[in-house]
């Protein structure tokens, strides 16, 4: 099992610059292999005779020419260029395979790092020594007690962090004669309703600083005004392509607190999402939860901020992995599976039932259902027979 603590730094000015420059290096090897990349693989396809582009070629081109046009790049530790190519090559091999997008071009200020194997770094209490740059220190201490893989040095708003991959052995799986079952319905009113009738109200922090975020963007807004007419362009004008437009210390201020504001609702979100998925990884045994088809239901406009304000998507992975630590079931129940249409006392389909409908009564047996409870009852009962069946479907 392959698990990664992110832990927060706490480095002095010197360190923080050479973040920057190992970033900005990993950022340079990346775009300059992409570019490379798609010029081999044009002229690959206009003469086969030529090799196709890979990963190692790649990383064997910069190394011999690097000391000589870019010495800045031994400033650094080799590992942030090297691994940069290495995850280009796992990008297309995702491309290529079907899951993932064309790479693209990385720009600075967003998503800075850089990635370290486990030969050049160590961790050691709470510091890790980093190549070319020495003991830096962490927030706390690495909780998993395992093989280290990997390390990844990333900034999110004005902090850095230190996420390191521990490989662990795997643990046994859980099985009980009398296993707890519970069915997770999620929705937006209630972030999950439970099939014991537990409601979990979600954070929505977006919606919570929607305010402050609107305040901020027309601020930054009217300084980039400001600062195209101390370019030279008219009030309005739209920036030409490619035009470099000198940011003042006020709007980088500004932007500063607009990714400040935005990392605290992602915090606030994980927050809540791994208090939910811990709770219930340690009250019960196998968890039904259904297959949300998550960039569909963002086409709805009207609800999309309020769904991805509760990240649906965050759920089911946090879930996933927690369970697969503790040896417990994720049972995932086809979307199509009508949930909220059916009654789970007698098993009446409804024939239709719009999403005002949060509450109803079943004609048949009339009883009178709340639409979230009985959809996780009913995902409940999906996942009890899956455990009677034979093995149980496993996430």
């Amino acid at each position: 099992m392959i698990l990664a603590h992110k832990i927060a730094l706490d480095p002095n000015n010197v360190q923080e610059t050479y973040f920057r420059k190992a970033a900005g290096t990993a950022r340079f090897a990346y775009n300059g292999a992409l570019d490379q990349w798609q010029q081999q693989f044009d002229a690959w396809k206009a003469d086969p005779t030529l090799p196709k582009p890979t990963e190692a070629a790649l990383r064997r081109q910069l190394n011999a020419l690097k000391r000589a046009a870019f010495p800045w790049m031994l400033e650094v530790t080799k590992n942030a260029p090297q691994m940069a190519i290495m995850h280009l090559g796992q990008a297309f091999k995702n491309f290529f395979a079907g899951i993932a997008e064309y790479p693209t071009f990385k720009k600075k200020g967003r998503h800075d790092s850089f990635t370290l194997t486990n030969d050049p770094f160590t961790v050691k209490g709470q510091k890790v020594h980093i190549p070319k740059l020495g003991w830096v220190r962490m927030h706390e201490p690495l909780r998993f007690l395992g093989t280290v893989v990997a390390g990844t040095v990333s900034r999110t708003a004005d902090r850095w962090f230190l996420s390191v991959t521990v490989e662990l052995p795997d643990p046994p799986s859980v099985r009980r004669e009398r296993q707890a079952v519970v069915g997770v319905d999620l929705g937006v009113s209630a972030l999950a309703t439970l099939s014991t009738g537990e409601k979990i109200v979600g954070p929505k922090a977006y919606a919570d600083a929607l305010a402050q975020l609107r305040r901020l963007s027309k601020q930054f807004s009217r300084q980039m005004e400001v600062a195209k007419v101390r370019a030279g362009l008219q009030p309005g004008q739209p920036t030409p392509k490619g035009m470099p437009m000198p940011l003042s210390q006020n709007m980088r201020k500004t932007q500063r607190r607009m990714a400040r504001r935005h990392a605290r609702i992602a915090n606030l979100r994980a927050d809540a999402l791994h208090q939910l998925t811990t709770d219930l990884v340690q009250r019960f045994d196998v968890m039904a939860i259904e297959d949300l088809n998550v960039a569909g239901m963002l086409k709805n406009h009207p609800l999309a901020r309020a769904i991805a304000d509760m990240g649906f998507g965050e759920f089911r992975r946090q879930l996933a992995y927690k369970a697969a630590q503790c040896g417990k079931t994720v049972v995932i129940v086809s979307r199509w599976y009508p949930s909220s249409k059916t009654c789970s006392a007698c098993g009446y389909k409804m024939p239709k039932m719009p999403l005002a409908m949060r509450e109803w009564t079943c004609p048949e047996c009339h009883t009178h259902h709340d639409r979230d409870i009985n959809a996780a009852i009913n995902l409940r009962t999906v996942a009890e027979s899956s455990v009677r069946s034979s093995s149980p479907v496993s996430a």
